[in-house]
């Protein structure tokens, strides 16, 4: 899992999945182990991935982040999420 979550950096398409998935490394069910198969075989599937910058003139970075403190009503686990921006180009 560890290779996994290391390659989101690079596949921004995966990363919420691999979070998801990643809630439930203690006692993963088949349910968990048959979402990481189809992440793996998603990421097989499609190896030319990647992001297209659009020069728009300018190159600020701005970055927003969310938490959600214990906000799921089944297991109370936290969950939080963030966005990057370079310019107008969402990373």
């Amino acid at each position: 899992m560890g290779k996994l979550n290391y390659l989101t950096l690079a596949r921004p398409d995966i990363s919420f999945l691999v979070s998801v998935v990643s809630q439930f490394l203690n006692s993963p069910s088949d349910s968990h182990w048959n979402a990481v198969v189809r992440i793996l075989k998603y990421i097989k599937r499609a190896p030319g991935k990647g992001l297209v910058f659009t020069d728009r003139g300018h190159t600020n970075i701005v970055g927003y982040s969310d938490a959600d403190w214990a906000g799921d009503s089944s297991d109370r686990r936290s969950t939080s999420g963030y966005c990057i921006f370079i310019g107008r180009n969402l990373i």
